[in-house]
């Protein structure tokens, strides 16, 4: 894996960028919770049960209105583990993978525990906030992929014939490692996936998406980072289904006004390069975060994780002002995610007053143990 660039942030720059992880977050958080109480309907009971329009706002689901699913764990998860990954590059250990399996064990932990076991103080602190142990309908995939310590790989990947799209669905947090290279975080996201889903479709997904959100953090138009994508992905064995998935979401775009037919006909048999260019076509064609998200989930696929796509792309390209306040309102669990993301971008771009192999702030080391 790639070291980071050390790239010299201004004010302005952090401000920039944490607002677009927050918006990455905040965003997949609420595409996902607008989603998921629908996402075991067809388009005609979302109309029947919601009117001729569809689902317009934030309904009951796993629980109160705002409710998220598994899919957002675990993309905070993924966060903690990029946090983890880079407080231990002080003792030498480099090797994010490896980090972020062990933050997919603690979400593992949290499906399976009735709560937060205080005696892990290396657990750190997101392993201890109550609400992340309910459990949400989990993946199957990822409760097989994560269920032992062996962690997937691209030799030996978990679930082989898996072509789900949960892993795209917790890849955003990689595209927000702005100083690394575009290939690098096609990688590691690529790396990530295989922990559950082995399939070349379910990873190349995650690596196109997580490339994706990178370009957007970066300042790109969404067009530019699906260019870029595309030129990653040429050169890696079994990326034709995920190429020809992003390129139809790119046509569909020039096909006139959008509607649930061109997403259900994008979203296909919804596995996961399918459902990854329906968020690129969602984020490309609303008028405003709200109606890209409106778009995103009425169809009769999987809702959660398009909603949850797309609202990645949307925060990364917008920050967290564009997302409607009404509904971050009912958001659960929206403090821990803006503490997780405040302090994923501090340590992005203020990593070296926080901690080195010499010298650490021990309040950082508390909240993300070396261990």
């Amino acid at each position: 894996m790639g070291a980071t660039a050390g790239a010299v942030w201004g004010r302005t720059e952090q401000q920039d960028f944490r607002s677009r992880v927050r918006g990455t977050l905040l965003g997949a958080a609420v595409g996902d919770a607008l989603g998921s109480p629908v996402g075991r309907l067809s388009l005609e009971e979302i109309r029947e049960a919601y009117g001729a329009g569809g689902l317009q706002d934030l309904v009951p689901g796993h629980g109160p209105r705002g409710t998220v699913s598994h899919l957002t764990q675990l993309t905070l998860f993924s966060v903690d583990g990029l946090i983890r990954a880079q407080v231990r590059r002080d003792t030498g250990a480099w090797h994010p993978p490896t980090d972020v399996h062990r933050a997919y064990r603690r979400w593992i932990a949290t499906q399976k525990d009735w709560g937060p076991d205080e005696r892990r103080a290396e657990d750190g602190w997101l392993a201890r906030e109550e609400w992340l142990y309910a459990r949400r309908d989990p993946a199957r995939a990822c409760l097989l992929g994560l269920g032992d310590t062996t962690m997937g790989t691209l030799d030996a990947p978990k679930n082989p014939a898996e072509r789900g799209v949960e892993a795209a669905a917790r890849s955003a947090p990689f595209g927000l490692l702005v100083g690394w290279e575009p290939q690098l975080v096609v990688q590691l996201a690529v790396e990530c996936a295989t922990q559950t889903h082995g399939h070349p479709t379910a990873y190349l997904a995650a690596g196109a998406y997580a490339v994706i959100v990178h370009g957007l953090a970066r300042g790109e138009s969404l067009d530019a980072a699906v260019q870029r994508a595309l030129a990653l992905l040429a050169a890696r064995p079994g990326h034709e289904p995920v190429t020809e998935a992003l390129r139809r979401a790119l046509g569909a775009v020039r096909q006139g006004v959008p509607t649930p037919g061109r997403v259900e006909d994008l979203a296909g048999d919804g596995t996961a390069e399918t459902l990854v260019s329906v968020a690129v076509y969602c984020a490309l064609v609303g008028e405003d975060t709200r109606h890209g998200l409106r778009l995103a989930v009425n169809h009769g696929g999987a809702s959660a994780a398009t909603g949850a796509l797309t609202g990645g792309l949307l925060g990364a390209l917008h920050g967290e002002t564009a997302l409607p306040p009404a509904w971050l309102t009912e958001l659960e669990g929206r403090p821990t995610m803006l503490v997780l993301a405040d302090d994923f971008a501090m340590e992005m771009t203020q990593g070296p007053a926080l901690h080195t192999p010499a010298h650490s702030a021990p309040g950082w080391l508390a909240r993300y143990p070396r261990a």
